[in-house]
């Protein structure tokens, strides 16, 4: 091409030069406070043209303008045609790259802007945002975020995305993309084609992936972009780095796709902006493909800019890489010149010399400060949302009288930017508490876009104005992952309220674990008459327990930056009334809930409905071969006829057929109410008749008289001893956890089999060290001897099991109990063995069949002791010499407690499942059974 080609095509005869046309193709950055001499040399010798800056290179709003003002007077001088373009991360929220407390304003996240449920304060936060970076010479602005978080709770995105509702993303980032516009700044969409539903893989070199086939992207995560495209007013898009793997298409870096960018977004979205690729320093594409193939992929995949963060050597190779790639024909300089024209156009729209040489700086952010000040005040008071008040907690003048103690529990976390103590704290080169999760390190791998200071220090400074606004002494400490420690027990003891925050409990286990320990605390002290209010703050995802009704007062803030507490506290002390409500589906969940199909449940009629129940559990069966227990369950299995546990079933049932379309067994043993089984046939599923059977067990359970505890799971039937640990097993315990269960500290109860008896031994060494520890083993049968088991397991095992010692001692021919004893005679254990005809058997399944001889070794209970596990081993020994005896060609032990399960391994035995019972106080699930979690349907 000659240099009148250039003229005609609108380019300057400078980009015949293609080391100059290069260097606008990319986006790069450096780590420092002042220009270097490797971003100078970028811009001077390799003709780079777009710079994004990160928290680590900005100060103060006065730095920042002189910093950028540098930046284009160095390419101004070395010959640039256009300014450079100016890119920054503020998202506001968490996601803040800029922060002066004296000129910049703190604003909502994303979705704390949503919870106000007004798109015009969207447009106003979003141009005050762009307005104030503008005036430090930023030109483009990354945003808005417009992923839709198709899977809400585990995402890392979190409060940076709107909601789950792509219609209200899309309206919300409409407003964004309008008010960057207005303020004179390019947008740029981000994260194309999603970042809103990923599965993690769990190493720095794995990369998140999308699982979604693209008809199922098109109806939810594309919406948002389409509607964006079509606006005709978003400037670039951010191409994420994730991999896609559906049946119609395997890429494993999207930014480095034909298919994702030049086939989706360019032709099927007919998006004609500039597209920009995730960083390409990312761990996972060096160590695939190295950074020199990542470039040339990412530009003949149809990115325009190409994004380097602050490797200067693996930027100067990158750049090599690309030279490369033309050299050998694999990029054209067509390719090359259409990116070009499409930067070149972006920042003819966006800046000028004029403009990039001459920021406003502080002189235009002080006019502005006090307008935007109180607007960040009103965004934040109307973002905060109150989702429960159950016990009208709030304000606490209401609930707490002078001089009650009010409690305030924190986590350790990660550090955010925008707070009045960043400075201070940066400048002490404070080291931050907490460890990012695999997500987290994911997310924010490429920019450390948040600056600065911890959780902690804001929490602290929270407590103090919570202390001051109320008159009050405050106690305040801190959680970690070690759980409730006494500290937090002799501190809940004393105060009269106990506020809880949490951060992203849903990633950050332990915060959510942490909070169902105390709630289960403060009603266990409850019932003992003592005042426990509880106070539940996400000050991050809303998800935390927005589906958990057990948790009465429940508040969400969206972020934990100053501003967000300041307001958190002004609502605590009643200084005004929230109204933000929670964005998306759960916005709508009340109507959801209310649209939801009503199901008659009866009481379980054993004459008419027994039939049914058997065709129930064939079902159940069919669809879930990995509860082979259930193909010896039967009807008969759950009704015990003992006359002291109190049964009760029910059903949801078709009066026309008589089929039964759920069913559900529940005990009463000695004050603990028992879910025994609960059974949903897979055709019905997702219909709420899970829900409505648990609702009436529970109502049933919580009616009756002495009733002390609950529990998930029963031994005795031992059909269903607690949720089956081979099932989708987060699934079901969500389902459990969103209808007002506390499923964090399970017990494990485990089943085990040693499937060829004739050739086991016992393994070598085991009676001689039993002999030598001095203990002895009888067997005895009838009720006659059998005081002190009877008091021994009173002693130490559930109620049920108590019943069920008491049924095999009856049945004196076909089952007996060994007692294992120390050298004075003091029992150590015990356990039932029983035999294939046993009446006993029906009620264990696991014991159950009808074509081999299967001995049982039944409810082995053995407190925990020095010698424990021994005990336990020469039990099991003894009952398996029993079933051998007897010509069982199989043993099965059912069920070993936690981890005991290990010694009985290492004698041979395999397990053959396990369970999880879960037990809670009344009260903590009570309050679950008219209002239970709208997404819990099975």
């Amino acid at each position: 091409m000659t240099s009148s080609d250039y003229a005609d095509l609108g380019l300057d005869p400078l980009w015949q030069d293609i080391d100059w046309a290069i260097g606008q193709t990319l986006l790069m950055g450096w780590d420092g406070t002042e220009v270097t001499p490797q971003i100078r040399s970028l811009i001077q010798d390799h003709h780079l043209g777009s710079i994004i800056l990160t928290a680590k290179n900005l100060k103060s709003a006065q730095q920042t303008a002189r910093l950028v003002q540098e930046l284009q007077t160095i390419a101004q001088k070395a010959g640039h045609p256009q300014p450079l373009l100016i890119a920054l991360d503020q998202e506001n929220g968490g996601v803040n790259s800029l922060f002066d407390e004296d000129y910049v304003c703190q604003f909502p996240s994303a979705m704390g802007i949503a919870a106000t449920g007004r798109p015009d304060l969207a447009y106003e936060v979003t141009k005050a945002t762009a307005t104030e970076i503008s005036a430090c010479g930023v030109n483009l602005m990354l945003g808005p975020v417009l992923d839709v978080l198709n899977n809400a709770r585990y995402q890392p995105l979190g409060v940076r995305a709107t909601g789950d509702d792509p219609q209200e993303v899309s309206q919300y980032g409409l407003a964004a993309i309008d008010g960057i516009r207005d303020a004179g700044l390019a947008s740029c969409g981000k994260h194309f084609p999603s970042y809103g539903n990923l599965d993690f893989l769990g190493s720095n070199l794995d990369v998140p992936i999308i699982t979604q086939t693209l008809e199922e992207l098109s109806l939810s995560a594309l919406v948002p972009f389409r509607y964006a495209i079509a606006s005709g007013k978003l400037d670039a898009m951010f191409v994420g780095g994730c991999g896609i793997s559906n049946p119609s298409m395997n890429v494993s870096h999207a930014c480095l796709s034909d298919q994702v960018v030049d086939d989706l977004l360019r032709n099927e979205l007919k998006f004609k902006g500039v597209a920009i690729s995730e960083c390409l320093e990312m761990e996972a594409l060096s160590h695939d493909l190295g950074v020199q193939n990542g470039v040339v992929m990412a530009v003949e995949a149809g990115c325009d800019l190409v994004l380097l963060c602050r490797a200067y050597d693996v930027q100067v190779e990158a750049i090599k890489g690309l030279k490369l790639g033309y050299e050998n024909g694999i990029i054209t300089k067509e390719r090359i010149f259409t990116s070009l024209r499409r930067v070149l156009h972006l920042k003819s729209s966006c800046t000028s010399w004029s403009k990039a040489l001459n920021p406003p700086g502080i002189s235009l952010l002080s006019q502005l400060h006090p307008s935007h000040l109180a607007l960040s005040r009103r965004a934040y008071d109307d973002s905060i949302t109150v989702m429960r008040d159950n016990e009208k907690l709030l304000p606490l003048a209401a609930s707490m009288h002078p001089g009650e103690e009010l409690l305030l529990l924190t986590p350790l976390v990660k550090p955010l930017p925008a707070t009045s103590l960043t400075k201070s704290i940066l400048e002490s080169k404070h080291n931050q508490a907490g460890t990012p999760t695999s997500h987290d390190r994911w997310v924010h791998r490429n920019h450390d876009r948040g600056a600065i200071m911890s959780g902690e220090g804001v929490f602290r400074e929270f407590g103090k104005e919570l202390a001051r606004s109320r008159n009050e002494k405050l106690l305040h400490t801190s959680y970690t992952a070690n759980g409730v420690r006494p500290v937090h027990e002799n501190l809940i003891n004393r105060a009269s309220c106990i506020i809880i925050v949490t951060a992203d409990a849903n990633r950050n286990l332990y915060q959510a674990g942490f909070t169902k320990h105390v709630d289960m605390m403060c009603s266990m002290l409850r019932s003992r008459g003592q005042k426990k209010q509880l106070i539940v703050v996400a000050v991050s995802s809303p998800y935390d327990f927005a589906m958990d009704k057990s948790i009465g007062t429940y508040i969400c803030t969206f972020d934990f930056t100053e501003n967000a507490m300041h307001a958190l506290a002004r609502v605590l002390v009643g200084e005004f009334h929230p109204r933000g409500t929670l964005p998306g589906t759960l916005r709508k969940s009340k109507k959801v809930l209310k649209s939801r199909q009503p199901w008659l449940v009866d009481e379980y009629d054993k004459d008419r409905d027994a039939a049914a129940l058997e065709v129930l559990l064939r079902a159940v069966l069919r669809d879930s071969a990995h509860l082979h227990f259930l193909r010896t369950t039967t009807a008969a299995t759950f009704t015990l006829f003992n006359p002291n546990i109190a049964e009760s079933h029910f059903v949801v049932r078709n009066s026309s057929t008589q089929a039964l379309y759920g069913f559900v067994a529940t005990y009463l043993a000695h004050g603990t109410g028992i879910l025994g089984a609960i059974f949903v046939d897979p055709a019905k599923r997702n219909m709420s008749i899970g829900r409505a059977l648990h609702r009436r067990a529970l109502k049933n359970l919580t009616q009756q008289r002495g009733l002390k505890k609950l529990q998930i799971g029963m031994s005795f039937p031992g059909v269903f001893l607690g949720i089956p640990m081979d099932m989708e097993v987060i699934t079901v315990k969500n389902w459990f956890t969103n209808s007002g269960w506390d499923t964090q500290f399970p017990r494990r109860l485990t089943n085990l089999v040693i499937s060829d008896l004739a050739s086991w031994s016992v393994p070598e060494g085991l009676l001689q060290t039993i002999q030598r520890a001095n203990i002895s083993f009888d067997l005895i049968h009838g009720l006659d001897n059998a005081e002190s088991v009877l008091s021994h397991v009173h002693t130490n095992a559930n109620p049920e099991v108590l019943e069920l010692y008491r049924f095999a001692l009856s049945e004196t021919k076909a089952c007996g109990i060994v007692r294992a004893k120390d050298s004075t005679g003091s029992l150590l254990g015990t356990i039932i063995i029983c035999r294939q005809h046993s009446p006993l058997v029906p009620f264990f399944p696991a014991l159950m069949s009808h074509t081999e001889d299967i001995g049982g070794v039944v409810a082995p209970v053995v407190p925990p002791a020095p010698q424990a596990a021994l005990v336990l081993q020469g039990l099991a020994l003894m009952g398996v010499r029993q079933n051998k005896s007897h010509k069982a060609s199989k043993t099965v032990l059912t069920w070993a407690v936690d981890d005991t399960y290990e010694p009985l391994v290492a004698m041979g035995f395999d397990v053959l499942q396990s369970f999880e019972e879960i037990t809670n106080s009344p009260e903590s699930v009570s309050r679950a059974i008219d209002e239970q979690a709208p997404n819990g349907r099975r």
